[in-house]
């Protein structure tokens, strides 16, 4: 393999690694109807599992250290790579279910890439 061949075959493991990696998806929430934010929170696990999230913290009164915070939750999960995380949030059956979260609460969604394993 000459050093062209050798350049693309490493940037192509750089780029697979850089997709495989994990993610770390964090929302922050401002309730508007409860009710359906409850509604939403009832069926979203069974969704969630399916693709290989996990929930890493929720916490409604999470404490404040510098600056202000305008929100009411907080959420994190993580997913094993950003192709899980876009199959579960374009999913029909999260599709169905974010109306209840969309009509609940505002949210803000964030998408956090981890880092690599050193070595």
């Amino acid at each position: 393999m000459n050093d062209a061949g050798l350049r693309d075959a490493t940037q192509c493991r750089e780029v697979r690694s850089f997709l495989e990696m994990t993610v770390y998806a964090i929302a922050q929430l401002k309730m508007t109807d409860r009710a359906a934010y409850d509604r939403y929170q009832a069926r979203f696990f069974d969704v969630f599992k399916k693709y290989g999230g996990k929930l890493l913290a929720a916490d409604e009164h999470p404490r404040v250290l510098e600056g202000a915070w305008p929100h009411d939750k907080l959420v994190m999960m993580s997913f094993p790579d950003e192709a899980a995380f876009l199959a579960f949030s374009n999913a029909p059956d999260y599709e169905d279910i974010s109306r209840d979260r969309k009509a609940g609460a505002q949210a803000t969604v964030l998408l956090v890439r981890g880092f690599a394993p050193a070595g």
